[in-house]
């Protein structure tokens, strides 16, 4: 039975496995053994980015606009797939700066700006909590369908409902709890929490698993598959329109908005830009992520469309919200363990977004709201204190329970007159305000800070006016007249038809303001003014992440400091204990300790500042810095000299490693030449042996029978006439083999001379045959032609065709059985090329010896009965002209079947082609 207390056990129990997991993973990494130093873990943790909105929303979604939940998805996809680049300059410019927030990294940027790491904060956290208020709203929504069952009873909550009595509110209570104790137990100056990154990577296969599990019973359990599904849709005409491309009401605007935005959202949301590029351990992990995350949310809305369909059907006309199908499909059909699961996959999926996001934004606001304040009207208080890493814990944790109470309080002003989605491209149209300021920085030198507050502010007041204002009109929080007449009554300023356009979504029609009001002040203030000191120094370090070796930081800093001072600084934030263990691992890495003291030079207030930076970020890290360390002020000037200085070094450094890189490979290319130069010299030594072996067998025959002759001039006759012809026989292959090795030696070298000219290749073929054709008689041999007409014309010396044909036919003959051979010369065309082909009915040749008849002087046959008649050289030589030819040659046998040796050679108009593109070459 589905009571409270199973709910409330099997909660708890569930967040217990969560935390337990978590906290294994924080003492693994204490003890230099991380669980998340693995790559599939880091692609699962991005699936933080899969809430409550795709677990249950995207099924609401599916229900109104078929397929018009996939540009959701598409956007991070595409992201992976061609952006990945973007990802890892973040990661590479977030490590060398110990950046710990979106709004670090955008002050940092821009000269260390309090004021513009404020304003980030504000946005990212008047964007995030519509987000955080979707989560409460569909975690509070599964329980109160719980508490009804077995009866599904949709939620009917009242903006009038006492706070006290609102379920919702307790449940923010209980995150905000649950996140305290999950992500701010202790502050540390890296800003990474491995042990929230492994529970989010196991809640990623745990929300994964459950959506599966309803996809497949919906499919499989209540119809017959998917095609049965939407056979039944079929049957109902109301929904048909479910089923198309792209359903009426969203075109491809929509979808083109839909797609840009989730693009940015998977890059600029802070709980994204947390787990992605904060909390990465490896950059090489990007490579598995860039597939393993898409094959991520491919899985999990394989069966968002079956389980919307299936839902629409089954509750056709019982008021069953669709948000809420993934549930209560399974809760109608009693399958009381399946609803479990499913409850506690979306808990798993509202839990995930609020630990990660609550963090990152609790980081923020301290870092860059706080801090800031309490060093501008509390400077002395915080000079007194020994330890405030214990302050910087209250404000964080004091953050993570404003920020939840402030996501239930727009829940309960707003949350209702929307769906999940809806609520969720609120938050999506906020943080892509970000993307200018961001991007551009990281690629543009000529961005300043006042460019980009101009651009944040214009693009963060546009949002606020056509997208979060009208959510809370169309809950009656605002009159009426604002969205039909607009602000004042003017009608241009219709916040849904901003002057004037029209014909477009509210989301498209947003995201074209804001991103027209926020590029354009961004690009226009910049362009105003030249970058100061601190603007182009970080503009370097940003821009040039992927060049650097080093922080530039350094480089540009010019001062004086003591190490006791930097080291207490770090100290009151971290806590005496660390930084003494920081600066002494700084030591050993800079031949400092062992009677050698530390230098209070550039390099270690640079690390001093970014210890900090991880702590209370770059902006306060930076004023902290300068109040123990005096820093002499340099001019743009001076600065560009250095920088020009620096960057002539790295271009001699990476001439330097050119020219290393070229000599290595001069190296390697002298050493392959002489191995090329060994080797032809081996080939000659063996071609000479073979040659002078070939060469003695005839000459040593001519010798005897000619002593024979001498030594008995009253021989018979019959004897003398048989010797004599042995004589010429032998004198005969003596000739061919001298013959065949000097133009074997000439087409080797490139030596040869080639007379090509347009002929018929079945000529060619006939011609030969009849030169052999009293060799095939004299074998008794039956021989059959295949030669079709009108054949392409071939590009080729039409002698050294002959000459392959000669020696082709004479090899088959060769080999005949005297009375009962055959052999068959075929011709055929095959696309851009002919192809010859001359088959016997002989031994054959085995498969170890069929690239051997090809090789100089090498002959297949039976060695002990008797070695084939030939010096060893048509085949080669055969082989030689036909490449040159631009053909192939080769032989197919199976041992007593025969052999068939083919060659192709290309078309004379294809020939030509190619010889006309290597002239224009």
């Amino acid at each position: 039975m589905l009571d409270a207390p199973v709910l409330i056990a099997v909660s708890l129990l569930y967040l217990g496995l969560l935390f337990a997991v978590a906290w294994w993973g924080d003492k693994r990494a204490d003890q230099g053994r991380s669980i998340i130093a693995n790559p599939t873990i880091y692609a699962l943790s991005m699936a933080v980015y899969c809430t409550t909105w795709t677990f249950y929303g995207s099924v609401g979604r599916a229900a109104v606009s078929g397929i018009g939940f996939l540009p959701v998805y598409l956007g991070p996809t595409l992201v992976m797939a061609l952006g990945w680049f973007v990802l890892l300059k973040m990661i590479r410019i977030v490590k060398a700066n110990r950046i710990t927030s979106i709004a670090d990294f955008i002050s940092s940027r821009y000269g260390k700006s309090h004021l513009l790491g404020g304003l980030v904060t504000i946005i990212a956290v008047v964007g995030i909590i519509p987000y955080i208020a979707l989560q409460l709203k569909a975690v509070s929504s599964t329980v109160s369908l719980f508490l009804s069952y077995p009866e599904i009873v949709m939620p009917n909550r009242s903006p009038t409902l006492p706070v006290a009595a609102d379920i919702s509110f307790y449940i923010a209570l209980i995150l905000a709890a649950f996140t305290i104790v999950f992500g701010t137990r202790h502050l540390d100056a890296t800003e990474r929490h491995e042990g929230m990154v492994a529970a989010i990577a196991l809640e990623s296969g745990v929300k994964l698993v459950a959506f599966i599990a309803v996809g497949v019973f919906v499919t499989y359990g209540l119809y017959d598959g998917f095609g049965d599904i939407f056979e039944h849709v079929e049957t109902h005409a109301e929904l048909r329109h479910l089923t198309s491309a792209i359903p009426s009401g969203q075109g491809y605007t929509g979808w083109f908005a839909l797609i840009v935005l989730s693009a940015m959202a998977v890059l600029f949301l802070p709980r994204q830009f947390q787990v992605a590029v904060v909390e990465n351990v490896n950059e090489a992990h990007l490579k598995r992520a860039a597939w393993l995350f898409p094959l991520y949310l491919l899985l999990i809305n394989l069966f968002v469309l079956p389980i919307a369909l299936g839902g629409l059907l089954h509750f056709s006309g019982q008021g069953v919200d669709a948000d809420t199908f993934v549930l209560t499909l399974p809760m109608s059909q009693r399958q009381e363990g399946l609803a479990l699961l499913v409850f506690i996959g979306g808990l798993s999926a509202g839990t995930g977004m609020v630990i990660v996001e609550t963090i990152a934004l609790s980081t923020m606001v301290c870092n860059d709201l706080v801090m800031p304040l309490l060093l501008r009207h509390q400077r002395e208080a915080l000079d007194e204190a020994r330890d405030l890493s214990g302050l910087l814990l209250v404000i964080r944790r004091g953050a993570i329970v404003v920020i939840l109470l402030l996501g239930y309080l727009y829940f309960r002003l707003a949350g209702e007159a929307y769906a999940l989605v809806a609520i969720g491209l609120i938050s999506f149209a906020a943080v892509a305000q970000f993307a200018p300021a961001m991007i551009g920085g990281m690629y543009w030198r000529g961005g300043t800070r006042g460019g980009a507050l101009a651009g944040l502010s214009a693009g963060f007041l546009v949002w606020g006016y056509t997208l979060l204002l009208p959510s809370f009109a169309k809950s009656g929080w605002l009159p009426d007249g604002f969205l039909t007449h607009g602000l004042f009554g003017i009608e241009l300023l219709r916040p849904l038809q901003l002057f004037g356009l029209t014909g477009i979504d509210e989301i498209s029609h947003c995201l074209f303001w804001s991103f027209f009001a926020n590029i354009g002040a961004y690009v226009g203030v910049s362009l105003l003014r030249p970058p100061k000191v601190a603007e182009a120094t970080q503009a370097t370090v940003f821009v040039d992440a992927l060049k650097e070796s080093g922080p530039i930081g350094a480089v540009l800093w010019r001062g004086r400091a003591k190490v006791s001072d930097l080291q207490a600084l770090v100290g009151r934030f971290l806590g005496p204990t660390k930084a003494e263990l920081a600066f002494a691992g700084y030591a050993r890495r800079h031949g400092g300790g062992d009677g050698n003291p530390l230098e209070a030079d550039a390099r270690l207030v640079q690390f001093s500042e970014s210890l900090l930076a991880g702590a209370i970020g770059s902006a306060s890290a930076r004023v902290m810095v300068a109040s123990v360390a005096k820093e002499e002020p340099l001019s743009i000037d001076e600065v560009m000299h250095i920088l020009d200085e620096a960057s002539q070094l790295r271009t001699y450094s990476r001439e330097l490693e050119r020219k290393s890189r070229e000599l290595t490979a001069a190296t390697l290319e002298l050493q392959e030449a002489n191995e090329r130069l060994q080797e032809l010299d081996r080939v000659k030594d063996d071609i000479m042996s073979s040659v002078t072996h070939e060469l003695r067998t005839p000459l040593t025959s001519i010798r005897a029978f000619s002593e024979l002759l001498r030594d008995d001039p009253r021989m018979h006759l019959a004897d003398r006439v048989r010797f004599l012809g042995l004589i010429v026989s032998e004198a005969e292959r003596l000739t061919r083999l001298i013959n065949q090795t000097l133009d074997l030696a000439k087409i080797e070298s490139g030596r040869a001379d080639w007379n090509a000219c347009e002929l018929d290749l079945k000529e060619v073929i006939e011609q030969s045959m009849a030169a052999t054709s009293q060799l095939f008689h004299e074998k008794g041999a039956h021989v059959e032609l295949d030669l079709p007409d009108n054949l392409p014309l071939i590009l080729a010396d039409r002698d050294r065709l002959i000459q392959v044909m000669l020696n082709l036919l004479s090899n088959a003959a060769k080999f005949l059985t005297p009375g009962s051979g055959r052999v068959r010369v075929a011709l055929c065309r095959l696309a851009d090329r002919l192809e010859v082909s001359v088959a016997d009915n002989g031994p054959g040749i085995r498969p170890e010896d069929q690239e051997l008849v090809f090789e100089k002087f090498r002959q297949v046959g039976d060695t002990m009965t008797a070695k084939p008649s030939g010096t060893g050289l048509g085949l080669p030589i055969s082989r030689r002209i036909v490449e040159h030819l631009g053909g192939r040659l080769w032989v197919e046998s199976v041992p007593g079947e025969g052999a068939t040796f083919r060659f192709t050679l290309p078309l004379a108009l294809v020939q030509e082609q190619a010889l006309a593109q290597d002239a224009g070459g």
